[in-house]
């Protein structure tokens, strides 16, 4: 289980780190205004997106082999609560993928201001996630 626990948190952290990183490229690409720069935020989007959802997958994968591996914790609110969050990141990232693909198309759809906001819900997922995982708090 500790073998699970350990490759869940590392795919985690590599799903994070994207999760931060993207939505700061979508600020610098829509106050972009040259060619050069918009198609290098194009393909560095594209790029860090299949890398992070490499590590999404991996992370989904580890955390439901440890599921599998102890299914009683299902019984568990903290866990029915984590998994709720999870399930918000996961659109949260697939919402990512959205706004890869308009951007990529020239179609911005929000301003700067909008990416930035944007940019800090997975901080507050990560927050609530990580509190959950650890404090394990009794919940009603």
């Amino acid at each position: 289980m500790l073998w699970l626990k350990a490759f869940h948190i590392i795919f985690v952290v590599t799903w994070f780190a994207g999760l931060f990183y993207l939505p700061r490229l979508f600020v610098y690409h829509v106050a972009a205004t040259d060619p050069v720069g918009i198609e290098r935020f194009v393909l560095m989007e594209r790029r860090l997106f299949i890398l992070m959802s490499i590590g999404a997958l991996l992370a989904l994968v580890f955390g439901i082999a440890m599921i599998v591996a102890a299914p009683e914790y299902l019984h568990t609110a903290w866990l029915q609560a984590k998994l709720i969050l999870v399930a918000l990141l996961i659109v949260y990232h697939l919402w990512c993928r959205r706004l890869v693909s308009a951007l990529a198309l020239r179609r911005p759809t929000h301003s700067a201001r909008w990416f930035r906001w944007f940019n800090e819900v997975p901080s507050l997922l990560l927050i609530a996630i990580v509190i959950l995982a650890v404090v394990k708090p009794a919940l009603r």
